[in-house]
């Protein structure tokens, strides 16, 4: 029975938390962003003075734009793709309700292995009720805002550093379940 849940805790933590932990990684690469509103005429060369053919223009990034315009392409902006970003968002919230089985087979097993009251599998389940919390409150609402109403880049980055805790908490719960501090 303990082989059982063991293999069922650990099949499922590197599938499904893996799988979600990618996923929330990867969503602010893909994430849509909203288009600047306005380029300056005279970044964009649009006035004709002084802009020549082989010159460059400050994009909004603070980048150089090669193409002149001062608008970065699709190249140029990393290839964003919504439907990419959809998809992740998708294995995010099928993966992270799938993962609910990691904690449960954990709580079991710890109950039949009679190690519930040991320190590292309290701090364990502290640990992945504060992940689960982040994506459920913070994570996943952010990629749907992001989704619905694109928004810049200051966005994807806190979804970003968000994403950065959520795997951070799952690796020191995996050093956790490796070291046993205390056990």
């Amino acid at each position: 029975m303990e082989v059982v849940l063991l293999s069922i805790h650990v099949l499922a933590s590197i599938v499904f938390i893996g799988g979600s932990a990618v996923a929330t990684s990867l969503f602010p690469r893909y994430a849509p962003i909203a288009e600047s509103e306005s380029v300056e005429p005279s970044l964009v060369g649009a006035s004709g003075a002084g802009a020549g053919a082989g010159d460059t223009a400050a994009s909004g990034t603070g980048e150089i734009a090669a193409n002149g315009t001062g608008v970065a392409t699709a190249s140029e902006a990393g290839e964003r793709s919504r439907s990419v970003a959809v998809a992740l968002h998708r294995i995010t919230r099928g993966y992270a309700l799938a993962g609910l089985i990691v904690p449960l087979a954990g709580i079991v097993l710890a109950t039949v292995q009679g190690r519930m009251g040991e320190v590292w599998i309290t701090v364990s389940m502290v640990l992945t009720g504060i992940a689960g919390i982040l994506l459920a409150l913070q994570i996943y609402p952010r990629q749907s805002a992001a989704l619905s109403q694109p928004g810049g880049e200051r966005e994807l980055r806190t979804l970003s550093m968000l994403a950065g805790f959520y795997n951070l908490l799952w690796a020191i719960v995996v050093v956790l379940m490796i070291s046993r501090p205390g056990g």
